[in-house]
């Protein structure tokens, strides 16, 4: 299940996507028209900032605005960036240490098959597919 953490840093970055500037965004302007918590956002794109998907400025004039063009972002990062792994089952995980039972798992198929829908899903999407 995607969190509101998730789901708000989607709406962070669409939301700057479609600000389409070069300037730097407040903060507090973008929880105005998100609706959301300054304080919720500034922990989401605290973490935007760190993974490289936003810059952050601070002081005046400072604000947040995308490193990259909005068509660059998948929402299968931004989702992994917030939510952690978007891997189904933990033996499917990014570095999960092999399973000893899927050489004779009946399951195991369709659990990568799940897995794949839902990995190629996020990452067709890009941030200007939603606008």
């Amino acid at each position: 299940m995607i969190s509101t953490k998730g789901r708000y840093a989607l709406r962070v970055m669409l939301d700057l996507a479609k600000q389409n500037s070069d300037s730097y965004i407040p903060l507090k302007e973008i929880a105005e028209r998100q609706s959301i918590s300054k304080k919720y956002l500034e922990i989401i794109v605290k973490e935007l900032v760190n993974s490289g998907l936003l810059i952050g400025v601070s002081g005046k004039g400072g604000g947040y605005k995308l490193s990259r063009k909005p068509e660059e972002y998948s929402v299968g990062e931004i989702l992994e960036v917030t939510e952690g792994t978007l891997a189904v089952i933990a033996c499917l995980e990014k570095g999960a240490e092999p399973c000893e039972r899927a050489e004779f798992c009946d399951t195991l198929p369709m659990w990568k098959e799940y897995n794949d829908l839902v990995r190629n899903f996020f990452y067709s999407k890009k941030l200007t597919d939603l606008e």
